[in-house]
C-alpha cells in the first residue's frame, strides 16, 4: 500500500458498505478517492449483517408498497424523499450488486424471496445467512479493481472547511497527517458498541462503532436527527456462552421458527415490526414469563423446530455451524434468545444524494437519520447503504470537480 495522499478529490471515512459504495462510484467519474478507516479493514458491521436486503421485484410487490411498508414501520417518522429513494432504486442496487458478483440465492427460475417483519410481501433476497459478507466481498474486491487504496488504521480526527474546502486531520497509527479533499463522505456507521458498553448490555456491533465521526461533523455544523433512536435486534444470542450477542437471522422466523415464553405459548406475530417483537420479549420477560439463562440473564425461546431441515440447511447454513459448535442443534431444540443493542437509527441530517447541511460533507448508511425513522425494517441497511452510498460518491465527485 502507498503512502497515504495529502491531497485527494475525495476522501471517504469508513469501510463498511456505504464507505465501499460511495468511493467506488466516486472513482468511477474519475475523481481521486482516498478512503480511510480507524480499524482494520475488515472490520464492519455491513459483513456481520446476515439476514438479506430487501427490494420489490415480486410479481406481487412493488416500489410503492415497499416504501408504505417502511414508512408504517417507522411510525411515519422517516424522511419520504428519503425512503421514494431507497425503494424506487433497489431494484437496479441488487442488478448492480449482481454485476459486482454476488450470487443471491435462486429457487426455481427467480430468485429465493422471504417475507421479513413488517413487509406486506416477500421482498428479502439473500445470500444463505451470509448477504452482508458476499457483498463486502464482492464492493472490496470492485475497488480494488478500480484502484482504490483503502487505509487502515486511519482514525478522522478533526474536520475543517478553510477555503471552502475539507481540511480532515487523521491519526494515521499514530502518525498525525493532515488531508486537504474538495469533499468529504463520512460512512463510520453508528455508536452501538460504544452505547452497549456504557449502559452493560450486549451488543451485535463490531467494537470500533463508537460514534465519534457524526460528532465530529455536527462540531463542523451538521445537523442530526433522532439520536436517541437505537434499535434492538429482537433475536440476539442468549446462551450458549459463545453465542451471547450473536444476531440469530430473522429469517428464521420467514422460514418457520415460533417465539415462545416459558409455558411454551406464543406472545407476538413473528413478522411484527421489529420493535414491536423486542418489545413484547423484554414485556414477557418483565411479567415472569419468561425463562433464564444459566448466567442469569432473562431470556424467551425462539423454537427453530418448525424449519424443514431441507430449507435450514440451503437457507441458515452460518447460524446452524454456530450453533452446533457450542454444543446445541437448532433443529432439535428451542434456542434462548433476548433483545441486543444493534442500530442506530437517527443521525446526520441528508438529502436524496447524501449532503449533509455543510457544504462539501457527505454521508451515508447508519451514521445518517431519516431512511428509517425511528425503526428500521430488517434488510434495509444494506440497501441504504448501497443506495446512498453511490448517490453520496457521485455527488462528493461531482463537487470536486
Amino acid at each position: 500500500m502507498s503512502a497515504l495522499a495529502s491531497k485527494t478529490d475525495v476522501l471517504v471515512v469508513g469501510s463498511g458498505g456505504a464507505g465501499l459504495s460511495a468511493a467506488w462510484a466516486a472513482a468511477r467519474t474519475g475523481a481521486r478517492v482516498t478512503l480511510v478507516t480507524k480499524g482494520s479493514p475488515a472490520s464492519c458491521n455491513t459483513a456481520k449483517a446476515q439476514g438479506g436486503i430487501q427490494s420489490a421485484i415480486g410479481s406481487d410487490d412493488s416500489p410503492e408498497q415497499h416504501a408504505q411498508d417502511v414508512f408504517r414501520s417507522s411510525h411515519d417518522t422517516a424522511d419520504m424523499e428519503l425512503v421514494s429513494v431507497l425503494t424506487g432504486e433497489a431494484p437496479e442496487a441488487i442488478s448492480w450488486l449482481e454485476g459486482l458478483g454476488v450470487e443471491f440465492s435462486r429457487e426455481g427460475d427467480g430468485y429465493r424471496l422471504a417475507r421479513c417483519g413488517g413487509a406486506s410481501a416477500k421482498r428479502l433476497l439473500q445470500v444463505g445467512d451470509r448477504t452482508g459478507h458476499a457483498i463486502v466481498r464482492a464492493l472490496r474486491a470492485a475497488l480494488a479493481a478500480e484502484g482504490v487504496e483503502i487505509h487502515g488504521h486511519t482514525a478522522l480526527l478533526e474536520l475543517e472547511r478553510p477555503n471552502g474546502h475539507i481540511r480532515a486531520t487523521v491519526d494515521a497509527g499514530g502518525d498525525r497527517r493532515v488531508i486537504d479533499a474538495a469533499a468529504v463522505v463520512l460512512a463510520a456507521g453508528g455508536r452501538c458498541y460504544a452505547e452497549a458498553h456504557r449502559v452493560g448490555v450486549l451488543t451485535t456491533n463490531q467494537p470500533g462503532s463508537t460514534g465519534e465521526v457524526a460528532e465530529i461533523a455536527k462540531r463542523l455544523g451538521a445537523a442530526a436527527r433522532d439520536e436517541d433512536s437505537l434499535q434492538h435486534h429482537p433475536n440476539g444470542g442468549a446462551w450458549p456462552p459463545p453465542l451471547k450477542g450473536y444476531s440469530i437471522p430473522e429469517t428464521t422466523r420467514s422460514y418457520g421458527a415460533l417465539l415462545v415464553n416459558a409455558d411454551g405459548e406464543r406472545f407476538v406475530e413473528e413478522l411484527a415490526p421489529r420493535d414491536t417483537v423486542a418489545e413484547a420479549i423484554v414485556r414477557e420477560c418483565a411479567e415472569g414469563r419468561g425463562l433464564e439463562t444459566p448466567d442469569g440473564r432473562p431470556a424467551v425461546l425462539l423454537d427453530t423446530r418448525p424449519i424443514e431441515p431441507e430449507i435450514a440447511e440451503q437457507v441458515l447454513p452460518y447460524m446452524m455451524r454456530r450453533y452446533r459448535a457450542a454444543g446445541v442443534d437448532p433443529l432439535s431444540e428451542p434456542i434462548l434468545t433476548y433483545p441486543v443493542l444493534h442500530y442506530q437509527n437517527g443521525g446526520l441530517v441528508i438529502d436524496r444524494d447524501g449532503r449533509t447541511t455543510v457544504e462539501g460533507v457527505y454521508a451515508a448508511g447508519e451514521i445518517t437519520g431519516g431512511v428509517h425513522g425511528r425503526n428500521r425494517m430488517m434488510g434495509n441497511s444494506l440497501l441504504d447503504c448501497t443506495v446512498f452510498g453511490r448517490r453520496a460518491g457521485r455527488a462528493a465527485a461531482q463537487i470536486s470537480r
